[in-house]
Formats: C-alpha cells, structure tokens, sequence
C-alpha cells in the first residue's frame, strides 16, 4: 500500500533553490518522450516547471505551491500536465501516450507506483 500523504520535508538544501523533482518518461509516445519536473525556490512559494528536451513548456496545476507537494497531489500534478499549445511556435508538436514510467529523489515510492500503474494496463 503507498502512503499517499507522504510529503518530504523539503525540496531544497541550504544553498540550492533549484531541484529536479521527478523525471518523467513515456515508452509509448512516438518519440520517447522525457520530461523533467523542478522545483524552484522563490521568496515564500515554490514555482514548479516541467520542461523536455525539446524545449516545449507544459502547463501545471497547480503552478505555484507553499509547501512539497503530497505523494497523491504530485500524481495528480502528473496526471493533469499539458502541453501549453501557446508556446509552440513551430515545434514539433508531442503527444503523450500511455502511461510513464517515473523516477524522483523526493518521493520514493513514485517509480512503483507507476511501474505498477503500466503492468495493470499490460504496458510491462
């Protein structure tokens, strides 16, 4: 059973206001996608960005958060993330297919989630 109101204590060591919260990646998609989830330090909140390789910038929601994230608000957070389609200006468009398999620092029962996620939808 996962504790999904697991939240750690912090994103951040002492001089770092950046992190990468989770790595994302999705096997099914046309070209393999991965995309990189951060936290970033700013005054009393924290603005998460996710990001991939190819540049595209993807709406989150929330955006802007007082304190880490739950376990179950981060799936949630995955699960509802967008492609921000007003950012594309001729790149290559990305579709997200199936399910990601999911690695993070900070939430260490995310990758069995996922993993078992995928094998219940026959994708492993």
């Amino acid at each position: 059973m996962f504790d999904f109101k697991f939240r750690p204590k912090t994103y951040f060591e002492e001089d770092i206001s950046s992190a990468l919260l989770v790595k994302l990646h999705y096997p099914e998609s046309q070209w393999g996608e991965q995309i990189s989830i951060y936290a970033h330090q700013s005054g009393y909140h924290i603005q998460l960005e996710a990001v991939d390789f190819y540049g595209h910038e993807y709406m989150l929601y929330p955006s802007k958060i007082e304190e880490p994230l739950s376990l179950e608000d981060l799936i949630d957070l995955i699960e509802g993330m967008k492609l921000n389609r007003d950012e594309l200006d001729g790149k290559m468009e990305l579709v997200l297919d199936g399910i990601p398999e999911a690695k993070s620092n900070y939430y260490p029962e995310l990758e069995k989630y996922y993993s078992e996620k995928r094998k219940d939808f026959g994708l492993d």
